[in-house]
C-alpha cells in the first residue's frame, strides 16, 4: 500500500509588499512630474505630459489637434499672445472696413458733392463733415436736414462696439458773441451737439467723447474763403481697438 505524502502548507509570500511599494513609487514619481510641469508656463510641456500619462494609464491623454493648435503649443507664451493680438487686430480692421463702406453708402450724396469725406486712417474710420451741412454760420444748433443725416450715421454706429470721438473745428476768424466768446467754445459746442444727437439715437454714452479744436488743426490754408470753409468742419472718428487702448 502506497504511503500518502504528508500535506505541506505553502510558505507565506513575504514579498507581496513590493508590489504595493512599486505602485506607490510610480504614483509619487507621476506627482513630482506634474508639479515640475506646472512650475513652468509652457503649453508644450502640458501637452507632452498629458499624452504621456494618457498612454501610461490606458488611453491617449489628448484629442487629435489641428496643425494650428500644435504650432501654438510649440510656441512660448509671449509668442502666442502676440499672435492672438495680431488676429484680433485683423478682425478689428475687417469690421472697420465694412463699417466704412456702409457709412460711405449712407452719406453718398454728400460725398459726391464734396461736403463729406469718409477716410480710413491709423486711428480708425473718420467721417469729415463740412460745417455748412450741419450748422448756420456762428451757431451750434443743427440746421436743415442735418438731424436726419446724423441720425442715419448714428443708426449704423449704435450696434458697433468701438469708441467714438467727435471733434469740432473752426477757421481762424475770431468770434465773440454772448454764447461763444471764442472759437474754443463754438467748436466744443458743435462737437457736443453731434454727440448728444448720437446718444439720442441709441449710441451708448460711454462710447462718446466731444472735443473742441478751435482753429488749431486746419486742413487747408486760412488765406481765402474756400480754405476757411474747408476748415469749418466736424470730424467723427470711430476709433480702432488699438487706438482706443493707447
Amino acid at each position: 500500500m502506497a504511503r500518502r505524502k504528508p500535506y505541506q502548507q505553502d510558505d507565506e509570500n513575504h514579498e507581496r509588499w513590493l508590489i504595493s511599494y512599486a505602485d506607490f513609487i510610480t504614483l509619487l514619481f507621476a506627482f513630482f512630474v506634474v508639479m515640475y510641469a506646472i512650475s513652468v508656463v509652457n503649453i508644450g510641456k502640458y501637452t507632452v505630459l498629458s499624452e504621456a500619462l494618457g498612454d501610461a494609464f490606458g488611453g491617449r491623454g489628448a484629442s487629435v489637434k489641428s496643425n494650428t493648435q500644435v504650432e501654438l503649443e510649440a510656441l512660448p507664451l509671449s509668442h502666442i499672445l502676440a499672435r492672438k493680438r495680431a488676429e484680433a487686430a485683423k478682425r478689428d480692421r475687417e469690421r472697420l472696413d465694412l463699417l466704412a463702406r456702409k457709412l460711405d453708402s449712407v452719406m453718398a450724396p454728400l460725398v459726391r458733392s464734396g461736403k463729406v469725406r469718409v477716410m480710413q486712417t491709423a486711428r480708425g474710420v473718420t467721417i469729415e463733415i463740412n460745417a455748412s451741412v450741419l450748422f448756420q454760420e456762428g451757431q451750434a444748433g443743427l440746421s436743415g436736414n442735418a438731424r436726419e443725416t446724423l441720425a442715419a450715421v448714428g443708426d449704423l454706429l449704435k450696434d458697433d462696439p468701438h469708441a467714438i470721438e467727435v471733434e469740432g473745428h473752426t477757421d481762424d476768424t475770431p468770434i465773440a458773441s454772448p454764447l461763444f466768446p471764442s472759437n474754443w467754445e463754438l467748436s466744443s459746442a458743435r462737437a457736443s451737439t453731434v454727440v448728444r444727437l448720437f446718444a439720442e439715437n441709441g449710441v451708448a454714452a460711454r462710447r462718446l467723447a466731444a472735443v473742441g479744436r478751435a482753429s488749431n488743426v486746419p486742413i487747408a490754408p486760412n488765406t481765402d474763403d474756400a480754405g476757411r470753409a474747408r476748415n469749418r468742419r466736424v470730424a467723427v472718428t470711430i476709433l480702432s481697438g488699438t487706438a482706443a487702448a493707447e
